[in-house]
């Protein structure tokens, strides 16, 4: 039994995410969540919040046990950028992008249970 979970419009980058979301896969919830709050940033706040709501909808919806879960992917995607405009010398100006990031959770339960 597979939960999904999605967290979409996140404003941060994908890269920073990524680096945390190929350290998790195959943890448990728990697991990851310790790991995490030892990253003292953004990108892991949002982990966070993306595991914990995984857990509860695995919890509530599924009736899975909590002690049986393990993280089989954690997928980052690109969202759409905000683009504003930093002013420059000569009357010119220079793009900025405001990146933004999706985030899928897919929590399986151990052993077949």
């Amino acid at each position: 039994m597979e939960v999904i979970s999605y967290i979409r419009y996140l404003r941060s980058s994908p890269r920073k995410l990524k680096e945390w979301a190929k350290v998790l896969h195959g943890l448990s919830p728990q697991v990851a969540i310790s790991r995490l709050t030892l990253k003292s940033d953004k990108a892991g706040r949002l982990l966070i919040l993306a595991v914990k709501s995984a857990m509860a909808n695995a919890t509530n919806n599924k009736k899975a046990v909590e002690a049986n879960l393990r993280i089989k992917t954690i997928e980052i995607g690109k969202g759409p950028m905000f683009k504003r405009w930093q002013p420059v010398s000569r009357g010119m100006a220079h793009s900025i992008k405001k990146r933004t990031s999706h985030i899928k959770v897919v929590l399986e339960e151990k052993n077949g249970a």
